[in-house]
């Protein structure tokens, strides 16, 4: 049957030192951060729009109740 060799450390991996070292130089970058401006978006005007088709359908299906008696409001 053949041998298996150990894991030990093998002659000169103990001293491996990198083998090569980047040549680019470290460069920043700067990023200006903006910030958005207050006012209207997209999503705002679809809050608005849900909240504004919401009300009006409990109010319509409340007034189709109120002519059997059983309305809250009408």
């Amino acid at each position: 049957m053949a041998k298996t060799r150990t894991r030990g450390t093998r002659a000169g991996s103990a001293a491996r030192t990198p083998r090569a070292k980047s040549r680019k130089p470290a460069t920043t970058t700067e990023v200006e951060v903006v910030e958005e401006e207050g006012g209207g978006n997209i999503d705002t005007g679809i809050v608005a729009i849900t909240t504004i088709v919401l009300i009006a359908a409990i109010l319509l299906v409340d007034h189709l109740r109120g002519m059997y008696g059983e309305g809250m409001f009408f």
